[in-house]
């Protein structure tokens, strides 16, 4: 479309090697336009709802390091799993090169929670977006606990990620052991039915199963199996107090 026009517009100014001209710009925006979304996507109302992997990356490293600071102290265990956990994703190298990029481009500038968060949300699939919140709790408690501000910066990101109230109070209470905590993690009150209560693990089983996240490198897979099993424990915990 774009080298078309180009051409055209290079005929009406300068003729025949206008057009030549024009075809051959016009290719080459066409080019960088499919590779890249360019500028003339958001010109011409278009959105390309896709993340490369290199964006994704590079996004979720963005969100990882705001965690991290979000209690004034940047702690090495949180760092170390940070890196584990792309390493395991990604393999050494493509992580390695994935810090690099981080550290020259993205470290130095102001890091926007809403803006990359929005940006993803418009990207990627929803449980995608709940295996971020859970990775980010992982962080968060890498060091031996949650920290009321890690919560509150993780909870803003959920919102930006249009992660639901529910579902975010789900994940998070697998990282926060209370008396109701098994409840929270189903989704549903204390004062639920054994009917409902079944109902519920039914429902959440098959909204953190791991095939969700079958897209997905074998990193993320584990952290579905490991949303799975604390449901699977929350459901034996309530049958256990209920004598089911």
């Amino acid at each position: 479309m774009i080298k078309w026009l180009a051409a055209i517009l290079g005929y009406m100014y300068f003729r025949f090697p206008g057009a030549i001209l024009g075809f051959i710009i016009g290719s080459l925006l066409d080019n960088y336009i499919r590779s890249s979304g360019g500028i003339f996507n958001s010109l011409f109302g278009e959105k390309k709802q896709t993340v490369s992997p290199g964006d994704f990356e590079l996004n979720l490293l963005s969100l990882c390091s705001i965690v991290i600071k979000a209690d004034g102290h940047v702690s090495q265990k949180e760092l170390d799993y940070v890196r584990s956990y792309f390493v395991q994703a990604y393999g050494k190298d493509r992580a390695n090169a994935t810090f690099r990029t981080f550290n020259e481009v993205v470290k130095s500038r102001q890091v926007s929670a809403s803006n990359i968060a929005r940006y993803l949300a418009a990207r990627t699939r929803y449980p995608t977006r709940l295996q971020i919140i859970h990775f980010l709790f992982g962080i968060a408690q890498a060091d031996g606990r949650v920290s009321d501000a890690e919560a509150d910066v993780i909870r803003d990101i959920a919102g930006y990620l249009q992660i639901g109230h529910r579902d975010f109070e789900s994940i998070k209470a697998m990282f926060f052991k209370d008396t109701d905590s098994a409840y929270t993690i189903l989704e549903i009150d204390k004062t639920a039915s054994d009917d409902e209560v079944k109902k519920a693990f039914r429902k959440m089983a098959k909204k953190y199963h791991p095939d969700k996240l079958g897209h997905m490198d074998e990193a993320y897979r584990k952290g579905a199996e490991e949303k799975f099993r604390k449901v699977q424990e929350a459901y034996d915990q309530i049958k256990k107090e209920r004598g089911l």
